[in-house]
């Protein structure tokens, strides 16, 4: 007695068994990510080193090189980069995609520490940071004002939008782009200084000593206790202004003398504008593994309140969403599933011509393909194009075992016996057969979960989910298709109306095979050479076929990333992106573009002050412009270099 058996004598345990299966499957599904492609990132490690102060000479030479003499000694590095910049420098660290992120991490930290005694004692203890691949933002909202300055959209955006958004499920952190928070921003005179013979680190040293709160204690009595505050925190212009620097005898010389306090942004080297207009933008970023779909779902809800909340001369402005590319792909592909259940339902019942036979087969699909999901959440996998995919092809493939079990009882049926001899008979005939064929079928896929780099985590998820679905189509096909065929199939005296209408096309399909393949076996060794020619035609083909890791595709989205000049200031790249978004304005009309972002922020590299920025230049959609983007592309890089 093998499983078919026991699962045709016992019924209701069949349907408990496929039933626990789907459950398991919903279950699984529901945790699932979704994400438009598999987790592709590679481990990414960063140590960020601050000395005040310090030239990116000075940088590269006391804190970059001996870092990275350190560092490269680590097993499984793929690349390592650095910035030095002034007064700071970051060393990145990529390993391989079989690194994992936290041993990288421990081995990067016990490198630093033992290079730390190398660098310079006034320097800030390096940061060794985790960067997740997966950090990059998905929705980002515009905060803009006619009327109010960065600082107070910055506080709207902190304080509001902010508050809003991060509690949203998924949301692992919500930075502000070309935020300007408040800070006390000390002007000195040169000229005055240098009269008073007073250096900026005299003015450094009372700000430290001046500019405290220090615990000051309590004051006890016999029933009640205060706790004693000293304030000696400066809070306004005017305390700074009034700040002592220095004792003369019987004169003080206060911070009004040689310079002024002013309250002011903290970072006045970076702005973000959209068509020349200055605004503030709050992105998001999800958790690995979140659900991205669901994160914009939530956030355009909490968007309609915020729109309510906000005063009436601030703006919130969608500055862009890549969820909506995730969502258009999982719904082509959605579509394609649901058109593939359908054909693979109707060609069946072509050849079927019956209701009850087309509906045996047919159970094993949503069995399969549902179950997946909960091997899917086991494995860490996300619900993706190519996990998708995968299903898509899995339709037509978990179907043939249960048409073969099915074929053979109905043929049985035909030819007298009762649906249960029937049931019994004929899964045991092809109980092997079945094994085998999954078994073959499987091992097809098999090599994919054994593949290594890019490729491997493009790819492994795909194998997996088509190689489970099969596996669990050979179990249908076992279990609930002979159980099935027991209670659905009848033995016809007389065939329906429309099986006897297509008979004759079936019956001459059948003669003419067997023509062709007596013809074919007259002439045997027509075989091997249109085998051989076939793979000579694939060769060819191939080798004549681009290549490419994945299709190219049109998101009406344009980057330009800009660099100044040796010593450029920021005034100037600012003045260059201004006239460079006026130019791409004029020459993009408004049905052919959305927006134009430019962000500009200072940067210092090793060898001279260089700024940098850029251009993102959102295109409406393909289908509703004149031109492609290539020619956009084209005109946009004829702008620069003008």
């Amino acid at each position: 007695m093998n499983l078919s058996h026991i699962c045709i004598q016992r019924p209701v345990l069949t349907l408990v068994l496929n039933i626990t299966i789907v459950l398991f499957g919903i279950l699984g599904f529901t945790f699932l990510g979704v994400r438009e492609y598999p987790s592709l990132d590679r481990p990414v490690i960063s140590v960020t080193t601050n000395y005040v102060g310090a030239s990116a000479e000075v940088i590269q030479s006391q804190i970059t090189e001996p870092l990275e003499e350190y560092i490269s000694g680590i097993d499984g590095i793929r690349q390592i980069s650095s910035v030095s910049r002034e007064e700071r420098r970051t060393v990145t660290v990529e390993f391989g995609l079989d690194m994992d992120l936290n041993d990288a991490a421990n081995n990067v930290i016990e490198r630093v520490t033992r290079a730390a005694r190398q660098l310079p004692q006034d320097a800030d203890p390096p940061v060794v940071a985790k960067e997740d691949g997966n950090s990059q933002p998905i929705i980002a909202l515009n905060v803009r004002s006619s009327t109010r300055n960065p600082l107070e959209l910055t506080e709207i955006a902190d304080k509001i939008v902010k508050q809003r958004i991060q509690t949203i499920k998924g949301v692992s952190q919500v930075p502000i782009w070309g935020a300007k928070t408040y800070s006390m921003r000390l002007w000195l005179y040169a000229d005055r200084m240098a009269a008073m013979g007073i250096t900026p680190q005299d003015v450094q040293a009372a700000l430290a000593r001046e500019n405290v709160e220090l615990p000051s204690g309590r004051v006890e009595g016999n029933s009640t206790e205060l706790s004693v505050r000293t304030l000696g925190r400066l809070r306004t212009p005017a305390d700074f202004d009034n700040l002592a620097i220095r004792q003369e005898g019987t004169r003080t010389i206060h911070l009004k003398d040689i310079g002024y306090a002013v309250l002011d942004a903290e970072n006045q080297r970076t702005i973000l504008k959209r068509d020349n207009v200055p605004m503030i933008a709050v992105a998001i970023i999800p958790q690995p593994g979140a659900n991205y779909l669901d994160i914009a779902h939530e956030f355009y809800k909490r968007l309609e309140g915020l729109q309510k909340e906000m005063p009436a001369d601030v703006e919130l402005i969608m500055a862009f969403d890549t969820t909506r590319f995730i969502d258009k792909a999982i719904e082509e592909v959605v579509e394609t599933i649901l058109i593939a259940f359908l054909l693979v339902i109707f060609i069946i019942f072509l050849f079927l011509r019956d209701w009850r036979t087309t509906l045996i087969p047919v159970l094993a699909i949503p069995v399969s393909l549902v179950g997946t999901f909960f091997v899917m959440f086991l494995m860490g996998f996300s619900i993706n194009i190519l996990t998708l995919l995968a299903m898509v092809l899995a339709i037509g493939i978990v179907v043939d075992d249960a048409i073969v079990v099915m074929e053979n009882i109905y043929a049985k049926i035909e030819a007298g016996m009762s649906p249960y001899q029937a049931a019994m008979q004929g899964s045991r005939e092809v109980y092997l057969a079945v094994i085998a064929t999954t078994i073959s079928l499987v091992v097809v896929f098999l090599p994919l979960i054994f593949l290594q780099g890019l490729v491997g985590r493009l790819f492994i998820e795909f194998g997996v989910v088509l190689g489970t679905s099969v596996l669990l189509s050979c179990f249908v096909a076992l279990t609930l298709t002979p159980m099935a065929c027991r209670f659905m199939l009848r033995h016809r005296e007389k065939p329906n109306w429309l099986y006897r209408k297509t008979e004759p096309f079936f019956t001459a399909l059948t003669r003419t095979y067997e023509n062709s393949l007596r013809a074919f076996m007259r002439h045997r060794w027509q075989g091997p050479v249109g085998l051989a020619g076939a793979v000579l035609l694939i060769v060819l083909i191939v080798t004549e076929l681009p290549q490419e890791l994945a299709p190219l595709e049109d998101r009406s989205e344009l980057f330009v990333p800009i660099t100044g000049p040796e010593g450029a200031t920021f005034e100037y790249m600012e003045r260059f992106i201004n006239e460079m978004t006026g130019a791409v304005m004029q020459a993009l009309p408004d049905q052919e573009r959305q927006a134009i972002v430019s962000l500009t922020s200072p940067g210092h590299s090793a060898t001279g002050s260089v700024n940098s920025g850029f251009l993102r230049i959102m295109l409406t959609e393909p289908d509703q412009r004149a031109r492609s983007q290539r020619e956009i592309a084209q005109q946009m890089a004829a702008l620069t270099r003008q």
